[in-house]
């Protein structure tokens, strides 16, 4: 792990992972949405840089496909190669308003699935052999329940499309890790009013990334104990999964 590029950037994940992978000596490009929030990010990344490391920037709103070569070469100018791409945007839509206005819901999965997928297919194309594509996903992919399943199926659409493109890229030694956190403490959250023992960091879930890329692994639950938690929730028998309230 040595040049990185990070869609997403000014996501609280995002943030923390950049911070580790800059202390780590990697040079690192961050493209975020939000000017004011991505210049403090830069800044902060610089700090803790050393002599000779690389921290670049560009601005931009990722529901927008066709900005994507330009910020894909514009990474590949200023590092030179590109190790690893961690794909990082994402909101969590309303899921009432979702069902009640077509567009809402069609906008939820474009920001959630569509521009992801877009960005994890044309990173093939610019990552070196060896290199990693990593996506941030959700346990909510895993199965569609009623307080979010327009989220869980753009989640859902993420990881299958990842599984493809994994299958796909093998031959190179590409690493393709799919990203599924359950709950995390960060300002898309901010909405829930009860956290508890499941609830975990920005910074413990980006240490996993950052694990998780360092092992080459496929598909990582953060923090982990997500991973038996889904095992049991996928497979509850339909006929009493759909009476559940969840």
């Amino acid at each position: 792990m040595h040049k990185v590029l990070i869609f997403g950037a000014t996501s609280a994940i995002a943030q923390a992972a950049a911070r580790l992978m800059v202390a780590r000596g990697c040079d690192v490009f961050a493209v975020g949405r939000n000017e004011q929030k991505l210049g403090a990010l830069v800044a902060d990344l610089r700090v803790r840089s050393g002599p000779g490391q690389t921290i670049g920037f560009a601005c931009a709103d990722l529901d927008h496909l066709e900005a994507y070569e330009d910020l894909f070469e514009a990474a590949k100018r200023k590092l030179g190669t590109i190790d690893v791409v961690l794909i990082a945007q994402g909101s969590l839509p309303d899921q009432r308003a979702c069902e009640a206005a077509p567009e809402a819901l069609l906008a939820a999965m474009h920001t959630n699935a569509t521009s992801a997928i877009v960005l994890a297919s044309m990173a093939a194309g610019y990552i070196a052999d060896g290199g990693t594509i990593a996506a941030i996903g959700s346990v909510a992919g895993d199965r569609g329940r009623q307080s979010n399943y327009v989220y869980g199926a753009a989640k859902g659409m993420l990881a299958l499309f990842l599984q493809g493109l994994r299958n796909r890229l093998a031959g190179r030694e590409i690493q393709v890790l799919t990203i599924k956190p359950g709950f995390v403490d960060t300002p898309m959250t901010a909405g829930f009013e009860s956290k508890g023992l499941l609830w975990a960091t920005p910074e413990r879930v980006a240490a996993g990334i950052v694990r998780a890329i360092d092992r080459r692994r496929d598909v990582v639950y953060l923090p982990w104990f997500w991973g038996p938690i889904m095992l049991v929730i996928k497979h509850i028998p339909e006929r009493v999964f759909k009476r559940l309230s969840l």
